[in-house]
């Protein structure tokens, strides 16, 4: 067993407890009323330590200027922002200002994945999974005005409203509160579509109108939003074939609460010794690195990952030693080889993780696959585990922040770049699969489209086919496009007539992300 001290895992350990605590009340104007002292002020090009105007919540002037000067001290492209007066703008508009306008090199912008959320939303999301919902993963299909749009129920979780109502994968929502899904293009219309399609407060009922995968007709049916717990690790199972066992899992966020469920469906692979693991990441957006970690340890075990690095980190100029939120040293995240204790009730610190000790992986994707999701790839790529990629081309994020609270908000901006153990990092337009690679990002495998027809594990959904064919033929089969496509971004157009996640849910997956100090519970 590699074994790792407290004081090396300390960086990796979550402990939410331990954001910047805020301070009640907010105000709509922008004047700071201080009594007593002079109100901080925009001068352009000067900045003022962060720390001394933190929490300063009924101040907007010095929220601003807190999260101007926190931009320009750890953001990765700190020197690409506009250094804007802010006094035109409210805190949120100004937060959103506060990053590049600079594109890649393919003519993507270069920053995605720039938000903000409520701390007790946060908190409570990561730490449990738990948010406001029906409890359906949805599929947008051509989300602007225009054109045919189409919603379809990618998953659910189990014992929720959908579930319950069994709204399942492959369901169309054909209408949200009598608004027909397809062809609204007015702002009144899409506002309805948005409020019923992802509700932000409990209660919410909305009347949908679906028609259920291989139905003839359509039928109505109400539900309720209320918090809905993520289960980010399901429909573990053994596939038994002619060549071996393949182990099957569904992961789909590397939340807090997935150390547990990851534990649990190793242990039940690594019992059942199959022979190769296919990972279903397709809707996993990220999280953790730490869990990311931790899966990897369990695909590759002790030998391959011995005195390995994981992820190598690194900040912007300013930092080219020390980690500008927690000042330390910078030291890369190993391949975790333990429990961390993200939630003690469901598993304690320090437990040996289980083991496949497996040579190569098979990883289902989609453009919604991301972040820590792809650092999971970069990484066992790095230590010579061959990764086979079926599905589409990944999100490209090789980023990641520290969430960082200031007046009941939690900010999340670019502020790290990774790098696995042989120094790769660049593939900020994705991981594509392909059937003849010739550059890192790159990755041997199918090129395919979702399969929403099919049940997530069933063996004849296209992704997994796939999977279980190429095991056996090291080849794609006939349904593969052999030219890869472009990456799919995210990039909204036309808000206004478009759906979008209202609840920052899609963006929120989008990371990867550390945590600054340990949780020694």
């Amino acid at each position: 067993m590699q074994l790792l001290s407290r004081s090396t895992l300390a960086p990796f350990i979550i402990s939410t407890s331990l954001l910047l605590t805020a301070c009640g009340g907010s105000s709509s104007g922008d004047s700071d009323n201080t009594s007593g002292s002079t109100a901080p002020q925009w001068v352009a090009g000067t900045f003022t330590d962060y720390s001394s105007l933190a929490n300063q919540c009924s101040a907007p002037l010095t929220q601003k200027l807190w999260l101007r000067s926190w931009s320009n001290d750890t953001y990765l492209w700190y020197d690409e922002i506009i250094d804007r007066d802010p006094a035109p703008y409210s805190v949120a508009e100004y937060f959103g200002l506060l990053k590049t306008n600079e594109l890649s090199d393919t003519g993507s912008l270069k920053d995605n994945f720039h938000f903000s959320m409520s701390t007790e939303e946060w908190e409570l999301l990561n730490g449990s999974g738990a948010s406001v919902g029906y409890g359906m993963e949805l599929s947008l299909r051509n989300a602007s005005a225009g054109v045919s749009r189409q919603v379809t129920v990618a998953y659910n979780e189990p014992n929720t409203p959908a579930s319950n109502a069994g709204v399942s994968r492959g369901a169309i929502i054909v209408s949200v509160d009598g608004v027909n899904v397809a062809n609204a293009n007015d702002s009144a219309s899409i506002d309805i579509l948005n409020a019923g399609l992802f509700p932000s407060t409990s209660g919410k009922q909305t009347v949908f109108v679906v028609r259920d995968l291989n139905a003839q007709t359509d039928r109505s049916v109400t539900l309720t939003a209320g918090t809905v717990v993520s289960t980010p690790v399901q429909n573990t199972k053994t596939i038994t074939t002619d060549s071996g066992k393949v182990g099957y899992l569904q992961f789909n966020s590397h939340i807090a609460t997935a150390e547990k469920g990851l534990y649990d469906a190793m242990t039940t692979l690594s019992n059942a010794q199959v022979d190769d693991l296919v990972i279903d990441i397709r809707y996993n957006g990220g999280g953790l690195l730490a869990i990311a970690s931790q899966l990897a340890y369990m695909v590759a075990g002790d030998t391959a990952t011995a005195n390995r690095v994981f992820e190598r980190t690194s900040f912007n100029d300013k930092y080219p030693t020390i980690d500008p939120v927690t000042r330390n040293a910078l030291t890369p995240m190993p391949f975790i080889p333990e429990s961390l204790g993200f939630n003690t009730s469901l598993l304690r610190s320090g437990v040996s993780l289980p083991t496949l000790n497996l040579n190569r992986v098979f990883v289902l994707t989609t453009p919604g696959t991301c972040s820590a999701s792809e650092a999971l790839m970069n990484a066992l790529r790095g230590i010579d585990i061959e990764v086979i990629q079926l599905g589409d081309t990944t999100c490209g994020k090789p980023y990641g922040f520290y969430p960082t609270d200031n007046c009941d908000t939690t900010y999340f901006t670019i502020q790290f770049k990774g790098v696995n153990d042989k120094g790769f990092g660049e593939y900020s337009d994705g991981f594509v699969p392909s059937t003849n690679p010739t550059v890192d990002s790159e990755v041997p495998g199918c090129m395919l489209d979702d399969d929403l027809t099919h049940a997530l594990g069933d063996s004849n959904e296209r992704l997994l086919s796939a999977a279980l064919y190429y095991r056996d033929n090291n080849s794609c089969p006939a349904t593969a496009t052999a030219v890869a496509r472009a990456p799919v971004k995210n990039t909204f157009i036309d808000p206004g007539f478009m759906l979008q996640d209202t609840r920052n849910q899609n963006v929120l997956l989008n990371n990867r992300i550390l945590m600054p100090q340990a949780s020694e519970q």
